[in-house]
């Protein structure tokens, strides 16, 4: 096994004591840290510069009807560049600050995402943007779930208007048209919702969380 680098380890201490007291547990040994609401992970990751040791800091959003097997930032922002590692003296609070402003971000993302409306109103503030297929997916779903049907169909269609240029779009395509036909049906979209999360939950090897639509809503 590596010996974990001086700059890992001071990364990894500044997190502990900023991320794990707001609930956030670290996946496995690597530099990402996880904010499990549910339906939606909070991702905290500290990039490492390539050639050289340091941190830099990207905090994002998944959304788990996605289905996917791999993490996924949705709605990401890069919040501090990658700084390099010098020595421990001049690390330590560079990575004290990095923690500390993935914490802001963190609780800045509970809020703006607490329930299903925040997170339709605020991806339908995105225009369609092409090429950016899951971004016009994510919206789709979110509108159908909180009974905006018209406005679901209008950025599923434009999931579906794309090239199927690669497995991965055929199938989010297949989702895409699932959810059109479903979106005049509340439930049936839930219902949707509620297996795609579970399924991508069991994929990402978290833990089984109990989710409804109502409870969120």
């Amino acid at each position: 096994m590596a010996a974990t680098s001086p700059a890992s380890r001071l990364v990894a201490t500044a997190a502990r004591e900023r991320l794990r007291p707001l609930g956030l547990n670290q996946r496995g040994r690597s530099r990402i840290w996880i904010d499990d609401r549910g339906w939606w992970l909070g991702i905290v990751e500290f990039p490492s510069p390539t050639w050289s040791q340091g941190s830099g800091l990207t905090v994002g959003v998944m959304w788990l009807w996605q289905d996917l097997g791999h993490l996924a930032f949705d709605f990401a922002e890069q919040v501090q560049p990658r700084q390099d590692f010098r020595n421990e003296m001049q690390f330590g609070p560079v990575a004290d600050a990095l923690a500390d402003h993935a914490g802001d971000c963190v609780e800045t993302f509970r809020s703006t995402f607490a329930g299903l409306d925040q997170v339709a109103e605020r991806l339908l503030e995105r225009p369609v943007r092409r090429g950016f297929v899951w971004e016009s997916f994510n919206a789709g779903v979110a509108a159908a779930l909180v009974g905006r049907p018209a406005e679901a169909r209008d950025r599923l269609r434009a999931v579906l208007a794309g090239e199927p240029v690669a497995p991965w779009v055929v199938d989010v395509q297949h989702a895409a048209r699932h959810v059109y036909d479903l979106s005049h049906d509340l439930g049936a979209v839930g219902d949707w919702a509620e297996a795609a999360v579970t399924s991508c939950r069991k994929k990402l090897a978290l833990e089984p969380a109990q989710w409804t639509v109502g409870s969120v809503t």
